[in-house]
Order: structure tokens, then sequence, then C-alpha cells
């Protein structure tokens, strides 16, 4: 038996053809049609009049940030229960961070979130970074309105959530990446749509669409020559990546039913975290009754030659961000200690879920 990883890539033949048709189009340079078309289903699914295809989930927080100034006079508000890249961009601003402590579902608490916002500077121009934790939608409907309230700029980090839904308040349901002023998308290798590496911002706005373009391509003027009024960046996804990302996405429902059936087999035998309506099962997590527990299921794991990790250490207890002000603290660090994700593959099969339970299981 092979190694068994978390969340491996779930490609086959429609990538190769895509790939081909990106290569006989003659534009294996960065843009091209399968860039276009890509963003245009991107959009489409996000519910967005435009989606900017970009070479990682942290470009598009970065390029998000640019197009409101985030600077050392900016507090950027973000839930302490996430990847680093998700307050990355804010900390190489030299924003002022602030972490937020989650609820039982993992995600945001607004009601810190709020204390949080009550309690800024007035002399500090605020953005709130939402994270929809595991493919899990966060509560977007109240976090938006808490910001808005108090003239925050809110950006939905929407990166582990490509088909995601959340009902919102109205009782209509929406995808993930249609909350906030802007949002966000990661196709990295682990995800559950993948590009090898990407990214995407989506937006309503055909200016900050056309800005974000620009500056992805170092902010070149339309000028026979190079002319630059501005300092941008070398983030757009290339053609060839963006035509892996077509085929993954008409394979989307099927990766979310295969992953939805995975976690269905673990929560048979072992409590999960709780389960949030419309979730992509992005990685399956399961909750172990100890810290040390959870140290002995993935020392079982490894002897089983199976990947699985610990959630997401909190920022507030990350080295590099001690001193950062957090609210609360207490669910997000109950939750690392008992939190491991389990291998989620999409595409996994029976006898691969068996391998793990029965690791598990000694």
């Amino acid at each position: 038996m092979g190694r068994l990883f978390l969340s491996p890539p779930c490609v086959g033949e429609e990538e190769r053809m895509a790939v081909r048709a990106a290569f006989d189009s003659n534009y294996v340079a960065p843009c091209g049609p399968q860039v276009d078309e890509f963003e245009r289903l991107l959009a489409a699914h996000a519910g967005r009049r435009h989606a900017v295809a970009l070479a990682s989930g942290t470009a598009a927080l970065d390029l998000a940030m640019a197009e409101y100034g985030v600077g050392t006079e900016w507090t950027v508000i973000a839930p302490t229960l996430t990847f680093m890249a998700t307050v990355g961009p804010a900390w190489h601003r030299g924003a002022r961070v602030v972490f937020v402590d989650c609820d039982r579902t993992g995600n945001m608490d607004p009601r810190l979130l709020e204390q949080a916002l009550d309690e800024l500077d007035a002399s500090r121009r605020a953005m709130v970074v939402s994270v929809d934790l595991y493919g899990r939608c966060a509560q977007t409907d109240e976090i938006a309105e808490i910001a808005a309230r108090r003239g925050a700029v809110f950006v939905s980090d929407a990166a582990e959530a490509v088909g995601a839904r959340h009902r919102g308040r109205d009782g209509a349901e929406r995808p993930s990446g249609a909350a906030g002023a802007l949002a966000v998308y990661s196709f990295n290798g682990n995800k559950i749509v993948t590009t090898s590496g990407g990214g995407a911002l989506l937006t309503d706005d055909e200016g900050v669409a056309a800005r974000a373009r620009k500056r992805s391509q170092q902010s070149r003027e339309p000028f026979p020559w190079y002319e630059h009024v501005e300092v941008g960046y070398n983030y757009r996804l290339s053609n060839i990546l963006a035509a892996i990302g077509i085929a993954q996405l008409g394979k989307l429902g099927k990766f979310i039913e295969r992953r939805a059936a995975i976690k269905a087999e673990y929560a048979r035998r072992f409590e999960m975290l709780p389960p949030v309506e419309g979730e992509n099962n992005w990685l399956s997590v399961a909750l172990m009754p100890t810290r040390g527990r959870r140290d002995a299921a993935l020392a079982a794991l490894a002897a089983a030659d199976i990947e699985a990790r610990p959630v997401w250490k909190p920022l507030h207890m990350q080295p590099v961000f001690r001193g950062c002000k957090v609210y609360g603290g207490a669910v997000a660090e109950e939750l690392f200690a008992r939190g491991l994700c389990l291998p989620s593959g999409s595409g996994m099969t029976g006898e691969d879920v068996a391998r793990v339970v029965a690791a598990l299981e000694k």
C-alpha cells in the first residue's frame, strides 16, 4: 500500500484534454482564452459579475488590500483559527492585526467581532476578513452587517470553500465567494478544486476587477513601451493552469458528493466538528477526547503511512504574532488541541477510508 495523502489532487483525462487544448491554442504564456473562460466560469459560480484569476489565494488577498490602500494606519481583524495567508498580506503591509475567536463550528464569532470593532481606535481604518473554515461558510450576513455599521471594509476569505453554499437571513441560498465587498478563492494543490497553484479575486465592481488585472501584470500602462505610474505585481494565473481549473470545475459536484460520503463514514465512528449546512466537505475534522489522544491518533496514522494533521494552530499562538490583540481564544485553542484533519481526497476509495478507520480504532 502506498502513502495515503490528506487531500491530493483528483485529476484525469478531462484535465489532460484541457491542457492539450491550451497548448493547441498556442497560449502557453500567462494569459489566453482559457484564463478568460476560467474567469467567466468562476464569476458565474460565485454569483459575481467579475473574477480575476491569479497565482494564489494569497495574491488575491494582497490585491484586495491594495485596492483599499491597506497600510500602517489600518487595522485588519481576522479569525484566529485560520491559515497564515489570511493575514500575511496585512502583516507585510504594516497593518495592525487583531484576532477574533471562533464559535463551535470553527468560524469567526460575530459577537467578538463586534466587540473588537467597538474598541477600535476611531482614528484607524478597519478591514474585516472572515474565513470559511474547511469549506464551511461563516455567518457572512451578520459579519457584513457588523462591519457596515462601523464603516469597516468586509472581505470574505473563501479560499477553502469553493462549492460551499450558505443560507442568508432572507432565506436565499448563496455560494461562498458571494459575500463581502471582495472575496477570494484558492486552487492550491490540496484544495477541492485545484489548478496546481492558483487563486481568484471576486468582485461585482468592473473597476476593481480592471485594476486588479492591471496590478497583477506589473501595472503596465497602455503604451508601445513598458510605461509604469505605479509598481505592480507578478500575480496572474497562467493559461495552462486555468485549463486545469476549467476541467476541475466541471467535476466539482461529484467532488463534494464523494467527500460528503467520506465524512459520513468517519462520523459513524468518531466525534466530528459540528456540521454546517452547505459545506463543501473539503476536509473532515474529527475531535479527539484530549490532546494526548489527538497526538496518539497522529502517531498511529503516521505509522500506517497515512497523512493527517491537527486543525490550524490559532494565529494568536504563533510566535510571529506574539503581542497581537486577541478577543477570546479558548474555543480555537480547544479545537487545535482536539481537532484532527483526516484524509478526505475526492479520489479516496472505500478501502482507503477503511484503512484510516482501522488505524484510528487501534
